[in-house]
């Protein structure tokens, strides 16, 4: 395998070499005992108290101004950035000044990781700075960082690419630090959650992502093979069915935030590897959960931002409840100007061909109503609302209208023409519930790859009796995009799936 370099990252290099020859380890094993941070020193710095001290921090050399004997950097670390003053005597009291006029002036580049020891002070500028007593390389950096400049009023090396921020995100947190509040709120959203979930007598539990049969959902899975069984097993599309087995169990609420994972499409709302939280409650039904999760939602965007008002693509969302509740067939009576109660599937179809709405001949009653509340209805849902009352051939899982067996009690929450989670009265007849399986298998034998697969242990489990329960799956990632204003799901994950991308010297050599 031979790898290729540019001329900087050959320099870089060669730096590292007279590193070395000079006993300088440029990968030091050794603990270096940080006490402190640039947003602490910050914060808290006062000369008159004579804090602040015995500095010792470290981070990322960001810029460098050498005048002669004395010089100038800016660190990055976790929490920001500050300046640091390298004076040669301070960091070379003896003779040897190699040290300074050598490895700080010569050998050591932007993007290095360095230790410093010594003391907070104020410059005659009045610019908060660590006057440096000592200074350590604790990793060399062999790349360059393509650091912001601005000439004239124009910017240059602005990381800005987005395919190369989301390949690289390592570079893009260095140099786009603001990119890590986004992720320090997802960590919040995350913990606010468990906070309320607990609260409430609910049990955080893990259930199996390989799984013999897929279901919870309708969705295409991603299938892989177990070899010592020469079974085929899939990833988890949802994590709704173990979880209800729970509550069969007797446990009265379990949730958890679960990676599942969904053979389909890429846009800028959805990742194939998604991050869901479920949760499930006994003796509660789906007008409980309503008002449990505008409650939960007012508190993370106070918790997150201050605030239940949070700016969204251009819009003011209130998460503050309570949420409007629309039924299905009314929004769509409502945005698409026509009525679908009742309608055979015949008729859905040449409705649907009447609005200009696209369909498939696989497609069932419950797609064909799901396709024109799309296409018609979604985009004006911009507030938080509840759609709910859905037929029961788009609710395969869900208990039927207590007072119309045609509907199930099922909510989906919509924001910003977006769904955000997805909630049932959980049903628990078996019977039922087997019969809603086979029309699923129906529709499969018709083409549609993603109708739930029988599961017979479920029904098995429903056999024994589950108490009326109330669940709901709620996606991590969307609402990280909402509670952050982000407009793309890859702004809210680390590591988005990409395109595999050829790296010079990846391939093997000949």
């Amino acid at each position: 395998m031979v790898q290729e370099f540019s001329e900087q990252e050959i320099i870089r290099r060669e730096s590292l070499a007279k590193l070395r020859e000079l006993g300088i380890e440029p990968y030091p094993a050794a603990l270096y005992p940080v006490n402190t941070n640039a947003a602490e020193i910050a914060a808290g710095f006062d000369p008159e108290k004579g804090n602040f001290q015995e500095v010792c921090i470290a981070g990322r050399l960001m810029s460098r101004r050498i005048m002669g004997a004395a010089s100038f950097g800016e660190l990055q670390d976790e929490s920001g950035r500050i300046q640091i003053y390298v004076k040669r005597d301070e960091i070379c009291p003896e003779e040897d000044k190699t040290m300074y006029n050598t490895v700080w002036k010569k050998l050591l580049d932007i993007g290095d990781i360095i230790g410093i020891k010594g003391f907070a002070f104020f410059t005659q500028t009045g610019q908060l700075s660590v006057h440096a007593k000592e200074l350590t390389l604790l990793s060399k950096s062999l790349r360059v960082l393509p650091i912001v400049k601005e000439m004239d009023g124009q910017v240059f090396d602005a990381f800005t690419d987005p395919e190369m921020r989301y390949r690289q995100r390592y570079v893009d947190l260095i140099v786009n630090p603001q990119v890590k509040e986004t992720f320090i709120k997802r960590a919040q959203i995350i913990a606010t959650m468990r906070e309320y979930f607990n609260e409430a007598g609910c049990l955080e539990v893990e259930t199996p992502i390989l799984q013999s049969i897929p279901g919870g959902a309708t969705a295409r899975p991603f299938v892989t093979h177990h070899n010592a069984l020469n079974i085929p097993l899939y990833l988890r599309i949802a994590n709704e069915l173990y979880l209800k087995r729970l509550i069969v169990g007797g446990y009265n609420g379990v949730y958890e935030f679960a990676k599942d994972f969904r053979n389909e499409g890429m846009d800028k709302t959805h990742n194939p590897e998604f991050t869901c939280m479920e949760i499930y409650v006994a003796y509660k039904d789906y007008i409980w959960m309503m008002e449990f999760v505008e409650k939960m939602l007012e508190k993370i965007s106070l918790k997150v931002n201050g605030t239940t008002k949070v700016e969204i693509a251009g819009n003011t969302v209130d998460f503050a409840g309570p949420y409007r509740r629309l039924p299905i067939l009314d929004a769509i009576k409502e945005y698409a100007g026509v009525d679908v109660k009742g309608m055979a599937e015949p008729d859905l179809r040449a409705t649907c061909k009447k609005l200009g709405v696209e369909v498939e001949p696989s497609m069932g009653k419950g797609k064909l109503i799901d396709a024109i509340f799309g296409e018609y209805c979604e985009k004006n849902l911009i507030q938080p609302t509840y759609i709910i009352d859905y037929p029961v051939e788009m609710s395969p899982l869900t208990k039927r209208h207590r007072t119309d067996p045609t509907l199930t009690e099922r909510f989906e929450l919509f924001v910003c023409g977006k769904e955000l989670a997805n909630a049932y009265s959980e049903l628990n007849d078996p019977i039922d519930q087997f019969e809603r399986f086979e029309e699923q298998a129906a529709l499969k034998s018709k083409g549609d790859d993603e109708a739930m697969y029988i599961d017979m242990d479920f029904v098995r489990a429903l056999e024994y009796g589950m108490p009326p329960t109330s669940g709901l799956g709620m996606g991590i990632d969307r609402l990280t995009m909402f509670m952050t204003g982000q407009t793309a799901i890859q702004d809210v994950l680390f590591f988005p799936q990409m395109k595999p991308e050829k790296i010079a010297g990846s391939e093997k050599s000949e």
